[in-house]
């Protein structure tokens, strides 16, 4: 038996349009982004996918992402479950930042390991293994059983924090993780077996990250 997870990071926000680090700063949706929600909506239903249950994180980006996209695939009734577990990657200090003045400020380089090292975490902010360390707990004991036992779930979550179940789900190591990058809106839909492992995994758009 196959068991449908689908993960969808949210549409395009204030803060990704204006290229700043957000982080668990919660900002709106762009009117891109509202629409790239929608959008992955369609695509799910052209897909032929349905959920009984949706799981998002603490952050409005997220929430009205699922919002949107449960409302154009015809199932803004099913349940759904918010959790801070699910929040995208703490930037701490760099929170709020333009990604150049950044650069300027630490230099191209402390910028670029912050970014895209594995266990470096920005000051006062968390790495990506810090993530992974909130994130996998979470999906192990609340969501993973509930795939396991025949329900369909939604995932409407963060870049870092989707980076964190693909590594588990792809069984990727942490050097090739951080290369990994997840589009906005752009839904990513697995079928697992009765142990979880993956049997199939369509990308269900190919647009790149903006």
């Amino acid at each position: 038996m196959a068991h449908t997870l689908v993960l969808v990071r949210h549409g395009q926000s204030e803060w990704n349009k204006k290229n700043l680090f957000t982080g668990w700063r919660d900002v709106e949706l762009t009117e891109q982004g509202r629409k790239e929600a929608a959008e992955a909506g369609k695509l799910m239903k052209a897909a032929g996918l349905e959920f009984d249950v949706a799981y998002t994180s603490g952050l409005k980006r997220a929430q009205e992402t699922n919002k949107l996209a449960l409302a154009s695939l015809g199932q803004s009734d099913i349940p759904v479950i918010e959790n801070e577990a699910l929040n995208e990657r703490d930037y701490g200090d760099l929170a709020g930042l333009n990604k150049d003045d950044a650069r300027e400020k630490w230099g191209e380089e402390q910028v670029h390991i912050w970014r895209r090292s594995f266990d470096i975490p920005p000051p006062g902010g968390e790495s990506l293994k810090m993530t992974a360390d909130r994130v996998l707990p979470y999906f192990d004991a609340e969501i993973m059983p509930k795939v396991l036992a025949g329900t369909r779930v939604l995932v409407a979550a963060h870049g870092n924090s989707l980076r964190a179940l693909v590594m588990q789900l792809d069984n990727l190591g942490p050097d090739e993780i951080v290369e990994v990058n997840i589009a906005t809106g752009v839904p990513i839909a697995y079928e697992l077996d009765d142990d979880g492992k993956v049997l199939s995994k369509k990308i269900l758009a190919d647009r790149t990250y903006s």
